[in-house]
């Protein structure tokens, strides 16, 4: 079905309120159905972690850059959960959109494409949110970690799940079954992500390892989220934030130009 859209509709034209809302809502509720894979799911995972690399593991390696082993490994830890659960939401979301054909509806609203990329990402956000603090409560319960800075900490949560959110979107417009949503995690999102510094510093890795650490967005993300959480960084301070913005705007704009051209939405 085509969708009725202008091709000169810039990326922002006023905001539809109501259909925003309508997306939303309607995600939300998809998302509420299925608690224990959104949240209990991530929130066990990571009592697992701070029991053995609190109590079990932790209790014999030494000081990781003058903080316990516990401490220095909780932000990877809570990274993971957040990139799994904002890929796995908007990628799903949007293929299962497409699956059950009722983006119809949506192509055909009055909603710009900015409007129905942000519905996605709203509910990207919240389940990243609750996900991440979920975990942060437990571990200040257990006094796995403390929290630095609080702002900064819902700032790297936010900005890393609209990166994840995005690139989610691009999968869920290119995948047509299930295992090729499947694949940026497997083949990208797990294998940065353990050399990105979940487990130990840059320092750590071999001298011809190193440049792979620095040129691995993960590294920011993790790196930043430490930083907001226990107070170490090893990044030039604003360095991370600036890659992480400046890769949520080039996958805004790319899942804007997909949305134009109708790609994975028309037939």
């Amino acid at each position: 079905m085509e969708a009725v859209k202008p091709e000169s509709m810039p990326p922002f034209n006023g905001v539809n309120w109501i259909g925003l809302f309508t997306i939303i809502r309607r995600e939300a509720k998809r998302l509420m159905r299925v608690p224990i894979q959104a949240f209990v799911a991530p929130w066990i995972s990571a009592l697992l972690f701070i029991f053995i690399f609190g109590y079990v593991v932790g209790s014999r390696i030494a000081l990781i850059a003058g903080h316990r082993y516990i401490e220095f490994v909780l932000p990877g830890i809570v990274m993971l959960n957040v990139v799994n659960a904002s890929f796995l939401q908007s990628s799903s979301q949007v293929y299962f959109a497409r699956f059950m054909r009722y983006v119809e509806e949506t192509l055909v609203a009055p909603l710009t494409y900015a409007e129905m990329i942000a519905g996605v990402i709203a509910v990207v956000i919240a389940r990243a949110l609750i996900t991440a603090v979920g975990i942060l409560l437990f571990a200040l319960i257990f006094g796995a970690t403390r929290i630095s800075d609080f702002g900064a900490f819902v700032f790297w949560i936010i900005m890393v799940s609209i990166v994840f959110g995005l690139a989610g979107q691009i999968v869920g417009l290119w995948a047509e079954n299930f295992e090729q949503l499947t694949i940026l995690n497997i083949f990208f999102i797990t294998p940065l992500s353990f050399i990105g510094g979940v487990f130990n510093t840059v320092s750590m890795l071999p001298p011809w390892l190193r440049w792979m650490a620095w040129a691995n967005p993960f590294f920011y993300f993790i790196n930043g989220l430490r930083q907001s959480m226990i107070g170490f960084t090893e990044a030039p301070s604003g360095l991370g934030a600036l890659v992480t913005i400046v890769l949520a705007a080039v996958l805004f704009f790319t899942v804007w130009r997909l949305y134009a051209r109708g790609y994975g939405l028309r037939e």
